[in-house]
């Protein structure tokens, strides 16, 4: 079925602007807390062209640093029309597992070139076309995400790249409702991306995330079953946002 929405023009929606900065607090099933993410949005300059800059770091913290630390950064530099991604970059350190890499990615020819920079090998790849990293397609989806484009059973599929391989992310518009929040009640977009199932996450429904119907359409809560427990991620701050943040009264 497809569900009536309003009319979004890219160029004149602008749910996210330079300065804005996201807070996370991450809870590991539903009460500790295992760590905390932010999400940096600038203007920035690459190759001498001008790009939105995306900084997010995200990282353990308190008792469950004793036996699995966790300290990621993930960036990228994606187009401020088209929000296509330029350059991205994935330095993480998981429990002692590590990976530093960055991808130009080159739309026209369709390919990307990997860096590991850890072995400074460089890897070409062809991509799929009008594909996005893990990051730009936050704001993708933020700038251009319209119930007109799901199908029958209301999903949506978008071209990824990702680790050296192309993927098709395929998400499932759920429905909108009115949740509580540490801001008061706010009403959100209900979407369930599906994941890959298997060391992570327990199947490929195991993730839920709800945005804010607002004109910020900010990803404001995250759910996920995991293969031991269950991860909970919530906005707990925020600042420099395009729109007004709506609150519910009632």
């Amino acid at each position: 079925m497809i569900i009536n929405f309003n009319t979004i023009n890219s160029q004149e929606f602008k749910p996210f602007k330079s300065g804005e900065w996201l807070k996370y607090r991450i809870s590991y099933s539903g009460w500790l807390k295992a760590g905390e993410a932010t999400m940096v949005l600038t203007n920035d300059t690459l190759d001498n062209k001008e790009f939105y800059h995306v900084v997010a770091i995200g990282k353990t913290v308190g008792p469950i640093n004793w036996f699995f630390k966790v300290n990621d950064r993930y960036e990228s530099y994606f187009d401020k029309k088209d929000t296509s991604p330029y350059k991205f970059i994935r330095s993480i350190n998981e429990g002692g597992y590590t990976k530093n890499l960055s991808i130009y990615f080159d739309h026209n020819l369709e390919k990307a070139i990997i860096h590991n920079i850890k072995t400074n090998k460089k890897t070409e790849k062809h991509i799929s076309a009008n594909s996005h990293d893990l990051i730009s397609i936050i704001y993708y989806l933020r700038r251009n995400f319209n119930f007109r484009d799901i199908d029958s059973n209301n999903e949506i599929t978008i071209n990824t790249f990702f680790d050296y391989q192309n993927n098709k992310m395929k998400m499932k518009y759920l429905l909108t409702e009115v949740i509580n929040t540490t801001f008061g009640k706010v009403k959100c977009f209900k979407i369930k991306p599906y994941v890959q199932s298997g060391r992570i996450f327990k199947k490929k429904e195991s993730l839920t995330v709800w945005v804010t119907a607002d004109k910020n359409r900010v990803p404001i809560r995250v759910k996920a079953n995991l293969a031991v427990g269950s991860i909970r991620v919530d906005l707990e701050a925020f600042s420099g946002l395009n729109n007004s943040f709506e609150i519910q009264f009632l």
